[in-house]
């Protein structure tokens, strides 16, 4: 198993940020909708507070930018903090991206219908 480096799972820190844009946490939940409650867990790093699934991603998305950071640097460090590993492709190797199908209910009809 291969060492990952300390700065793989560094914490950006989100609040300082977010103070250094002027924005409040109240200002933040206002335009956005999300609860004070899950702002605070995403600054706090504590994702197991989060309702889950495509609500976590889209919570952390909108977060990034109303502090101004990159939605992948935000997106990376949870995935980073919950384990949650990406496929990889050897496009992939050479910066190419590849797309992550969710496999659920409608992704068993594909190619049925």
């Amino acid at each position: 198993m291969q060492d990952r480096p300390a700065s793989a799972f560094r914490a950006p820190d989100l609040a300082a940020m977010r103070h250094k844009r002027g924005v409040s946490l109240e200002q933040i939940a206002e335009v956005t909708k999300i609860s004070l409650g899950y702002l605070r867990a995403i600054e706090q790093g504590r994702f197991d507070l989060l309702p889950g699934g495509i609500y976590d991603l889209n919570y952390l998305r909108q977060y990034a930018r109303a502090i101004g950071l990159d939605e992948e640097v935000l997106l990376g460090y949870y995935r980073s903090a919950t384990g949650q590993v990406t496929q990889t492709s050897r496009g992939e190797e050479h910066g190419v991206r590849t797309r992550q199908w969710l496999r659920g209910p409608a992704s068993l009809l594909r190619g049925r219908i």
